[in-house]
């Protein structure tokens, strides 16, 4: 049986100086489940050490942090997400594809020029 499955996008801009900018036009997105979207995210920025982060927010959750894109490297948050999400930096945008698409993928995409979500705020001291 074929599920219907919702993507919403949306544009992070925390920490960008005024001239740095990523968007994201989609809006919501439906597809079938096993099938393959493109997230399209395209960015200005005036800064020439690219990083591009993808994060996800499922319903009533935090965004979590799924991955990032830099000199031509994709850098997972979860091993198990290399097999069916990918994104690369190409010109100026980092569009995010997933492949074989399963109801849990329905969730927020955020595409951000900057890291947004962090996990822990304290500082680690190392005992000697």
């Amino acid at each position: 049986m074929d599920h219907w499955l919702w993507i919403i996008l949306a544009a992070l801009f925390f920490g960008c100086k005024g001239e740095d900018s990523v968007t994201q036009t989609e809006g919501e997105i439906f597809a079938f489940e096993g099938h393959t979207v493109t997230l399209n995210c395209t960015f200005k920025t005036s800064g020439t050490a690219l990083t591009l982060f993808w994060y996800r927010q499922d319903l009533q959750d935090f965004p979590k942090y799924m991955l990032k894109c830099y000199s031509g490297t994709t850098e997972f948050a979860s091993e198990s997400d290399k097999d069916r999400f990918n994104a690369t930096i190409k010109g100026k945008s980092v569009n995010l594809e997933i492949q074989n698409l399963h109801p849990s993928d329905s969730a927020v995409y955020y595409c951000a020029l900057r890291p947004t979500v962090t996990g822990n705020t304290k500082t680690l001291y190392k005992n000697h």
